[in-house]
């Protein structure tokens, strides 16, 4: 649950995906006690929805781990800028691209634009997602159900049929599923069923590339205080926003971070199809 104090209440957004920048209190992307050991040097990294939540959060990580990074956002300017500015204080090199990852063809241009600007791709990580809460199914229009698969399940087809092109043995995919896909979430009904989508996408993409041994994994998110969050939900939610797990608290997106560090790097050289789950302690069955 996020602290209700007079000074440090959450608020809500009206426009998602929600800015970073605006967020009270602040998520927090990396811990001051990490410490990096060169997991991901000389790597380059594509992370879609990458200037924000989970997203920034990785973004760093891969940097602070030695990795260049291209990060893919919507329209939120001033997270971006705040992103790269992150990167390239940890000393590596930091590309925004931004655009529409519904369309097929903005994806296929920015594996582009990631491979003329550093000369190779190793990682993508597949995260942009949105989220349209209806407590009745019938609610559920087909326009929002157009955006919501095109955004989370079609793009990470998009973007992942395009590195393919550029990726070599060794190289890795990393996909954000949600704890969703593994439980009820009855107001989120199309959003969890794009992230089914994305867990069987994970597994049957593995197996399909392993001979190549380009590995393809997943994270899936319990809840995690990030603009998503704050742009989609209503004020009670928000307030009580983390109290189902049982550490009895929302995550914050550093603790995701060294999910997707471990996923990227040799360590992983022998885990490919499978979902790590960083939700505070949700047990999960399938």
């Amino acid at each position: 649950m996020m602290e209700n104090t007079k000074n440090n209440r959450p608020e809500k957004q009206h426009r998602q995906p929600g800015i970073e920048a605006e967020m009270n209190p602040a998520p927090e992307y990396i811990k001051d006690s990490y410490k990096a050991a060169g997991k991901l040097e000389g790597k380059v990294a594509l992370i879609t929805g990458g200037d924000s939540g989970i997203g920034r959060s990785v973004t760093v990580h891969y940097a602070k781990e030695g990795a260049d990074v291209a990060i893919v956002y919507l329209d939120e300017d001033v997270d971006a800028e705040r992103t790269k500015q992150l990167v390239e204080e940890a000393g590596r090199k930091c590309l925004l691209i931004k655009g529409d990852v519904k369309d097929s063809a903005f994806c296929k241009d920015a594996v582009k634009k990631t491979v003329a600007h550093f000369g190779k791709l190793n990682v993508l990580v597949n995260n942009a997602g949105m989220q349209f809460p209806q407590k009745d199914v019938k609610n559920i229009t087909d326009e929002q159900l157009d955006i919501t698969f095109r955004t989370n399940i079609y793009a990470y087809f998009y973007f992942a049929e395009a590195a393919l092109e550029h990726m070599t043995a060794g190289d890795s995919i990393i996909n954000t599923t949600s704890v969703t896909a593994y439980r009820s979430s009855p107001a989120l009904i199309d959003y969890s069923s794009t992230k089914g989508a994305i867990t069987t996408f994970t597994r049957s993409l593995a197996t399909n590339l392993s001979e190549k041994n380009i590995r393809v994994n997943g994270v899936a998110p319990g809840p995690v205080w990030t603009p998503l969050i704050v742009s989609t939900f209503d004020e009670k939610k928000i307030q009580e926003f983390g109290s189902e797990t049982a550490m009895k608290r929302a995550g914050q997106p550093s603790e995701l971070g060294p999910a997707y560090v471990f996923l990227a790097s040799d360590d992983a050289s022998f885990i490919t199809g499978q979902v790590i789950h960083v939700n505070g302690g949700e047990v999960i069955n399938g």
